[in-house]
């Protein structure tokens, strides 16, 4: 996960519209908002974001 992900996906979680393990709804919102490298994410990483939702971290240790 790069930092323009992390930046998308915290501006996801800014709108306060969806739980963020809802992973169809955070990818409509990601789209609506222009955010396509999220959306391109979470189609093959879906571990690793709720990994990172519910710890804070990343597969790389970050």
């Amino acid at each position: 996960m790069n930092a323009v992900i992390r930046e998308q996906i915290m501006a996801v979680r800014e709108t306060r519209e969806t739980n963020m393990l809802d992973v169809n709804a955070v990818m409509v919102i990601a789209n609506r908002e222009g955010f396509y490298e999220l959306v391109v994410y979470l189609i093959d990483n879906k571990r690793e974001y709720a990994q990172f939702i519910l710890t804070g971290r990343t597969s790389e240790g970050g």
